[in-house]
Formats: C-alpha cells, sequence, structure tokens
C-alpha cells in the first residue's frame, strides 16, 4: 500500500501533473521544464525528485543535460496502470494546453546558453 500512497502523493500536485502530461509529448531537462512552469529552478528540480522517487519518471545523462522520461517500462504495477491512463486526462484542462503550446516553442540549446 505504500507505494501505492507514494504515487497518489506524488501525483496530487498540479505542477508535478503538469510535469507528467508535458513528459508524455517528450523527454525534457530541467531547464525547458522550468521554462514551461515558470518556477525557479530548484522548485522544479524537487518535484523531479518526488516524481523520480515514486518511479513515474526516470532519467538519463544526455551530453551536458540530463534529460527526464516518463518511466513507462517500470516494473511498479501501480505505476504501469496509472501512466496510460494519465495520458487520456486532463486533455481539455486549459494549463495544460497551454504548457503543450510552450512546449512546442521550447528549445534547450537557447535555454541552456551559459
Amino acid at each position: 500500500m505504500d507505494k501505492l500512497v507514494k504515487i497518489f502523493k506524488a501525483l496530487g500536485d498540479k505542477n508535478r501533473l503538469r510535469i507528467v502530461k508535458m513528459l508524455q509529448k517528450r523527454s525534457l531537462c530541467v531547464c525547458e521544464i522550468t521554462a514551461v512552469l515558470e518556477l525557479a529552478t530548484s522548485t522544479v528540480s524537487a518535484h523531479l525528485s518526488i516524481l523520480r522517487e515514486a518511479e513515474i519518471i526516470s532519467d538519463r545523462k544526455d551530453g551536458k543535460w540530463v534529460d527526464y522520461c516518463l518511466n513507462t517500462g517500470s516494473r511498479n504495477i501501480f505505476v504501469a496502470g496509472l501512466l496510460p491512463l494519465i495520458s487520456y486526462w486532463l486533455k481539455e484542462d486549459e494549463q495544460i494546453k497551454s504548457d503543450l503550446e510552450k512546449l512546442k516553442t521550447t528549445d534547450r540549446i537557447e535555454l541552456c546558453k551559459t
């Protein structure tokens, strides 16, 4: 039961749901997620940690970036069962629609310049 509670707690935050919906479109780095959510990088990193701990997302190093993606290959039966359902939820939500529109013009190369 503890695993399921952790998953629902992770999904019980509006910004974390927004992240999950964006990750349904493609893998993203912290800079891209931060740009769309318009939150501090530290806040986005904290949200990503919670989602990763709940096994909803995973990450992998890609050059200078860390890419975050949905954990579609999860062995956690709750995550494996919920991820397909989440793809059908919130399609008509105005915030989600806005996020996905912003995501279309988000360019990690421009955002992550040092």
